[in-house]
């Protein structure tokens, strides 16, 4: 037996050993890799949400709506749209008040808010410097039709 026979026969018998070593450290090795190159380049920052001026605008449209269907005569049969309304108001002015750091409910009870909870925000958002109408009320006396 020569110096080559023992080489391939040390390469037969450690070839099966050294891919499964390789299928189960090669994870590893590219977790590794790419954790080193996220530390190196780290990601621009992304903005949380939609811009600020989308908010106000948004805001301000459906305090609009919800002021007209509030103030129509049909109010019995469109009641089920100013909930809807309203819960579009609390899920916008929950999403500018993270924005603008101010304090707010979470983001579940969005549709759930109260009139007065739902004033209260309006009113601090208003204060953070968020424009809105002038006179941010219309809504019943429960929050609800």
């Amino acid at each position: 037996m020569t110096l080559v026979d023992a080489g391939k026969i040390i390469i037969i018998l450690a070839a099966p050993g050294a891919v499964m070593a390789g299928v189960c450290y090669a994870p590893r090795w590219c977790a590794a890799l790419t954790d080193h190159w996220r530390q190196r380049h780290p990601p621009e920052p992304a903005p949380y949400g939609p811009p600020i001026e989308q908010l106000a605008a948004d805001l301000r449209r459906l305090l609009r709506l919800h002021g007209e269907l509030a103030a129509s005569a049909h109010s019995a049969m469109c009641a089920h749209r100013v909930w809807a309304v309203e819960a579009a108001i609390g899920a916008r002015a929950i999403e500018a008040a993270a924005a603008l750091g101010v304090p707010h409910p979470d983001q579940s009870r969005a549709a759930a808010l109260t009139r007065t909870e739902l004033s209260a925000l309006l009113t601090r958002l208003a204060a953070a410097g968020l424009v809105l109408p002038a006179r941010v009320g219309g809504f019943t006396t429960d929050g609800r039709l």
